[in-house]
């Protein structure tokens, strides 16, 4: 029986990691100008300072890496989060991580630091997620439990949006109010390694601190007696993970600005695959996740004519009506 779950396990890890592959790679092909598979080869291989070298290495590659980054670690964060609070309706937002990290990557649309330096954006983000989080541990307590943790979520990240709103309102020019609405949309337009060098060190801390907790959310979810009596610290577990889904998200957010229901729609869909066993979701997410930002980002680029659509906006048409879906189900008893 043992043998049979790895095997499944191997299988299913295979499989999105093929899919993740294979869309990586159809992604390096998807844009306005057409280029050949010698061309894409060549530029990855030997670059120089051909047009196409410039477009795969400069545009392409680094609009993809960042898609499969921030798909991971929303799919992650997601799967870690519907483990510790057991709720399967929970999404990183729910913790006000991605709206702080909203807020200040707003911020620096409204005083214009966005044009001092192409780092100020990242780094405001991943400030405003932790300042957050910070909060999130102020109000609810280090002992907090997955309602109070849900509850300061809330009220952070409705704080958060509102002040948002507040710099939109009062924004100097219409071009800054613009600026900001259009980055809350959520895109990986106009990203550079740059970006890729700055946000993947702090997702993978944050990919490091909530797989450790994989073992522990399997135990948990028999229950906080039981976990507690085989071992697990509760608040302990509470602080790492909550950190890591900050740390990850925030430095996600901060990148692409907000893409919403990754989070929820990944984990449900993989979830039937692992046994719902909170512990193998969250690899399987953090594939699944890379996965639907990759083909979400592609579709982007297929249906936009003259003007982009955003990404967020992709992601919403999709996770809006799985959100209902899911609704109804739990309304039915049947999650």
């Amino acid at each position: 029986m043992i043998r049979k779950t790895h095997q499944k396990t191997f299988t299913l890890y295979t499989g999105l990691a093929l899919l993740v592959g294979l869309l990586f790679i159809t992604s390096m092909f998807i844009g306005p100008s057409t280029l050949s598979i010698n061309a894409v080869w060549a530029a990855l291989v030997a670059p120089d300072q051909s047009p196409s070298a410039i477009i795969v290495n400069q545009i392409r590659l680094p609009r993809t890496i960042l898609a499969a980054l921030v798909g991971a670690t929303l799919g992650l964060a997601g799967a870690t989060l519907q483990g510790l609070l057991r709720n399967p309706l929970a999404e990183p937002g729910i913790i006000g991580a991605s709206s702080g990290a909203a807020l200040g990557a707003s911020l620096v649309h409204y005083f214009g630091l966005a044009e001092i330096s192409i780092l100020a954006l990242p780094i405001a983000g991943m400030i405003g997620a932790l300042i957050a989080v910070a909060m999130l541990f102020l109000l609810a307590g280090r002992n907090a439990s997955p309602l109070a943790l849900i509850l300061s979520g809330v009220a952070i990240s409705s704080f958060a949006s509102a002040l948002t709103a507040l710099a939109i309102n009062l924004a100097s020019s219409a071009y800054a109010a613009l600026e900001i609405t259009f980055w809350l949309m959520g895109s990986l337009t106009d990203r550079s390694m740059t970006h890729v060098a700055l946000a993947a060190p702090a997702m993978g801390v944050g990919w490091v601190l909530m797989l450790s907790g994989a073992r522990s959310l399997s135990i948990l979810s028999l229950g906080e007696d039981t976990a507690s009596s085989l071992g697990v610290s509760l608040n302990t577990l509470r602080v790492r993970l909550v950190l890591g889904i900050a740390i990850a998200v925030g430095a996600a957010v901060s990148i692409s600005g907000a893409i919403g229901f990754v989070g929820l729609i990944v984990p449900h869909i993989l979830r039937p695959f692992v046994g719902f066993e909170p512990g193998r979701l969250l690899g399987v997410s953090l594939l699944g996740g890379s996965a639907l930002v990759i083909a979400a980002d592609i579709a982007v680029r297929l249906l936009s004519t003259g003007i982009e659509i955003r990404l967020g906006v992709v992601t919403s048409l999709i996770g809006a009506p799985f959100f209902l879906f899911l609704l109804l189900k739990l309304r039915r008893g049947t999650i």
